[in-house]
């Protein structure tokens, strides 16, 4: 039984997090996310090593928490616990001087030990909490903390503390993955002698994979947005961990990315020359003027100005800017480009830079003030990247009120809407292939949208700008994986289901607008008007189906012995007949499901329009060399016309009894109501013109315009499951129903035999198609 009183308590580890440490995306998701958990009313403890690059002023906000020994291979390593409280979240910082005393975080001989020992700590610290913290989910980050689902599987599983904790792994980058000599097993993890640790961390002969491990040990595996949860389990983006990925794929699911809104906010940022909101834009001109004068670009409003804040490596597509930039530069795009990296490409971008003077600008740098500058004054950001997991950069274009042009790739894909021409949708530009052409399209798709159409630009502007990218959104889904693993847990109410409720009446509301046309239609019309009726007899018409193929096939044989006798009558009711056929095809089928259940009359009525389409089909061969005779029928319409109003009161009399039985109808046959209702005096004639009415439809030749209707009738069920069809409503149908010429053409006859008796003789269906006149 869930437990109402325990919130859910997570353990967040990672490597590096804003505002503490931050080298790319992961400190930022660290940074945002377990505050967003605890605004959803988790409690949360984010893990970070103490590197010696924290700034003063948070260190000095650190209180020494607890000390204790971990055990490494054969060592004993001290851990220290810092606590610091920080905007509402709890963070323990992993204090080791010998292996966090650094410079840099990562990139030293020993990063494998480091971080082995960061994994072991995080494992231990969970005895260590504070009082009433009992942790539910431990939340490893990349390769950096991907054995401390190892650890905990093989040294800790069976301790009382450790048997609720569930691990989940998120993958922020494939390509990064922890690979070290297989020596370190023994002398640093201690698993060599555990063979299950020692086969799932081996990648090779000679090395082990420490993402590999937290693939095959981790509860929960999730990676930072949807298309690259997918594009990870192809060879071309696995990364070599494609197999396991596919195999674990059932535990395997995308979370989407989100940013700080608060501190990426256009409208109230100080870093950035001028403040702007998405109904006032003028301080975005102010921004990009006083940009073009810092980096010494022509100072002018109507040149697009383009900007990369990007590590510069062939994973972000520098590649294709390096081939592509003399095209855009002497097409009058001007380009802005931040970020160190490789040799070679800093390298180009210092020749583009000299090449294009006041249109190129170069800044082979870190620096976070003028990155913020960049994003707030530029037109357009290019972000080509061969692989992006999730990618920020984008989402903070967006934000600022610059469009991104990405290739269609893991997060870049699912977070920009292609610009549609045709319709204004769109939040940027995008191309497929990894193709220095088609990027260099994209560009000036979007400068010649720029240039020659301003006011749909602007629209894109705004658009992209009120895309929703906050880390609510993000946090809610991992709530649903961490709720699924914890079942006893009881989840707060989830704002997230109040859209689902609200849409519910809406699509009930739906069918009604439909039943205004319909009643205003002709009685050819009619099989649309049952099929609408159909909320639960979905499963009804199938088994209707079976009876009418027998139905069909003694409509043909009947139709044969009917020939001769009817031919003296057929110019005076051929006319009623076209019109009943519609009616009387179902009414038979009717009346066959009435003999076997009486009490379900209304059911079987809404069962028959799906069956009644292969009859009509099966019919029209029969009638096929009978149009001689339809012609007849039509132009006895005219002279029948009269008649209409006398057989309209008589079949509206005979019809009363079932007219009342509608009103009877059970609460959960209200649809089926409907369909006795509407045709009223119909339905009567339908049970009593089987026999005669039957033979006649085989014989008048217009079932083919009932073909399409009952094709057209199959599809409203689906859209109608949900509708409410008052009786009230659907009884006043009736009247209207008997407005129309049609109803005119039905011969009131004597009740209908049972379905096995459906092929009298001649004389009688002669007998009882005279005493009908008679009594009308």
């Amino acid at each position: 039984m869930a437990d109402s009183s325990k919130k859910m308590q997570i353990v967040f580890a990672s490597a590096e997090c804003a505002p503490f440490v931050k080298t790319g995306g992961l400190g930022d998701v660290a940074g945002s996310l377990p505050a967003a958990l605890v605004r959803a009313g988790a409690e949360v403890i984010v893990m970070v090593p103490k590197y010696t690059t924290i700034k003063d002023e948070y260190k000095a906000q650190m209180e020494h928490f607890a000390d204790f020994y971990v055990s490494l291979g054969w060592r004993n390593e001290y851990c220290g616990l810092e606590k610091l409280e920080h905007d509402g979240v709890t963070y323990m910082f992993i204090d080791n001087e010998r292996y966090f005393a650094r410079d840099y975080p990562y990139g030293f001989f020993d990063d494998g030990e480091r971080f082995a020992f960061f994994s072991k700590a995080i494992t231990e610290s969970l005895q260590h909490l504070p009082a009433g913290f009992e942790c539910d989910i431990l939340h490893c980050n990349d390769w950096q903390t991907a054995l401390a689902p190892v650890f905990l599987r093989e040294f800790y599983q069976g301790l009382p503390l450790y048997d609720r904790v569930k691990t989940v792994f998120s993958i922020h980058n494939v390509a990064f993955q922890g690979q070290f000599s297989d020596t370190v097993m023994e002398d640093i993890l201690g698993v060599a002698h555990i063979p299950a640790a020692a086969s799932q961390l081996r990648c090779d002969a000679c090395s082990i994979n420490y993402m590999l491990g937290a693939l095959r040990y981790a509860d929960a595996i999730t990676t930072v947005s949807p298309t690259y949860a997918n594009e990870i389990q192809t060879p071309e983006f696995g990364e070599g961990l494609d197999g396991v990925l596919r195999e674990r794929s059932y535990a395997l699911q995308g979370i989407l990315n989100g940013i700080d809104v608060a501190g990426f906010d256009p409208a109230t940022d100080k870093r950035i020359a001028a403040n702007y909101t998405v109904e006032d834009r003028s301080g975005k001109a102010v921004c990009k003027a006083k940009l073009q004068e810092e980096l010494g670009l022509e100072v002018r409003d109507d040149r697009p100005l383009m900007v990369m804040v990007t590590r510069l490596t062939r994973q972000k597509g520098m590649d294709l800017v390096m081939y592509a930039l003399d095209r855009i530069l002497a097409g009058g795009v001007q380009v802005a480009v931040l970020g160190t990296g490789d040799r070679d490409y800093e390298d180009g971008l210092r020749y583009f830079q000299d090449k294009y003077p006041g249109t190129m600008a170069a800044r082979i740098e870190f620096d976070p003030a003028l990155s913020q500058r960049m994003y707030a004054a530029a037109d357009m950001f290019l972000m080509p990247s061969k692989f992006e997991p999730c990618g920020l950069s984008q989402i903070i274009a967006m934000r600022y009120g610059t469009l991104p042009i990405v290739r269609e790739t893991g997060g870049l894909k699912d977070t920009v809407i292609p610009y549609n021409e045709f319709t204004g949708e769109g939040t940027g530009f995008s191309f497929s292939n990894f193709n220095g052409d088609e990027m260099g399209d994209a560009v000036f798709r979007a400068a010649r949208l720029f240039w020659d159409n301003r006011e749909a630009w602007n629209q894109l502007v705004t658009q992209a700008m009120s895309q929703d990218f906050s880390w609510t959104r993000s946090a809610d889904k991992y709530l649903d994986l961490y709720f699924f693993m914890h079942p006893e847990i009881e989840r707060p109410a989830a704002v997230v289901d109040e859209p689902e409720a609200a849409a519910e009446p809406v699509a009930a509301e739906k069918p009604k607008t439909e039943e205004m046309p319909v009643e205003a239609e002709p009685a050819k019309a009619e099989p649309e008007v049952k099929a609408e009726v159909v909320p639960e007899a979905e499963a009804e018409v199938k088994p209707a189906a079976k009876p009418a193929v027998k139905k069909t096939t003694t409509r043909k044989t009947t139709a044969k012995k009917a020939t001769t006798t009817k031919a003296a009558t057929t110019k005076t009711t051929a006319a009623k007949a076209t019109t009943t056929r519609k009616r009387t095809t179902a009414a038979a089928k009717k009346a066959a499901d009435v003999e076997a259940a009486p009490e379900v009359k209304a059911e079987a009525a809404e069962a028959q329009p799906a069956a009644k389409a292969p009859a009509k089909s099966t019919a029209k061969k029969s009638t096929a060399s009978k149009t001689t005779t339809a012609k007849k029928a039509t132009a006895a319409k005219k002279t029948t016309a009269k008649k209409s109003t006398t057989t309209k009161a008589a079949t509206t009399k005979a019809a009363a009894k079932p007219a009342a039985k509608v009103e009877e109808t059970p609460a959960e046959t209200k649809a089926e109501a409907s369909v006795e209702a509407k045709p009223a005096a119909k339905t009567t004639t339908r049970k009593r013109a089987t026999t005669t009415a039957k033979k006649t439809t085989t014989k008048a030749a217009a079932p083919k315009a009932e073909a399409k209707p009952a094709a057209a009738k199959v599809k409203p069920k689906a859209e109608v499951k949900a509708k409410p069809a008052p009786k009230t409503a659907e009884v006043k149908a009736a009247p209207k129903a008997e407005a129309k010429p049609e109803p005119a053409k039905e011969t009131p006859v004597s009740p209908a035999a049972p379905a096995e008796e459906k092929a009298p003789t001649k004389k009688t269906s002669v007998r009882k198609a005279t005493a009908t006149r008679k009594r009308r």
